[in-house]
């Protein structure tokens, strides 16, 4: 080991500047741009956004099948006022016949939305005061929307008399 007194250190030079005292550490680099530019990710997305878009196949004609009933009670016709309802034709509305037939005679066949329901909720309206029934059972074909389903149920719960609303599904061959 050396003598720390026989050590010398340089002399400092002109700039003032002791080089054994200046740190060890390299020259600083310019900092560079730390953002990074997003707009090819973005296109990439959108790319791929457009793509599912167009090839999306939406399957209109899905049925979906439902369970059966586990705590299903009968309900008693005679106690019931009873609308049938059929899918119709292309964009109008489903048919709805009063009782429980598909007779063209009980059709309740009106254009006009407003209408159906008015006459629906009189049907039910006279059938529960002159008659004493106090149940609604509605009986759609597997095939009808729920919005039609629904319009004809809104409409028979006008009537004051009514306590239940039942809903069957009907099995046509």
């Amino acid at each position: 080991m050396s003598n720390p007194a026989s050590l010398s250190l340089p002399e400092p030079d002109d700039t003032g500047v002791d080089d054994a005292i200046a740190p060890l550490v390299p020259r600083a680099r310019p900092l560079e741009d730390t953002e990074m530019d997003i707009t090819p990710m973005i296109d990439c997305t959108f790319l791929l956004l457009i793509f599912f878009l167009l090839t999306f196949k939406a399957d209109e004609g899905a049925t979906i099948p439902l369970p059966p009933a586990k705590y299903g009670m009968p309900v008693s016709s005679k106690n019931a006022v009873m609308l049938t309802i059929l899918k119709s034709d292309g964009d109008r509305p489903a048919q709805v016949f009063t009782g429980n037939t598909t007779d063209p005679a009980a059709s309740v066949d009106t254009g006009d939305l407003k209408a159906l329901e008015d006459e629906v909720a009189a049907y039910v309206e006279k059938e529960a005061t002159t008659r004493r029934k106090t149940y609604v059972l509605i009986k759609a074909a597997a095939d009808v929307k729920h919005r039609d389903v629904a319009r004809v149920a809104r409409a028979a719960c006008r009537a004051a008399d009514i306590d239940q609303l039942h809903v069957a599904v009907l099995e046509v061959q």
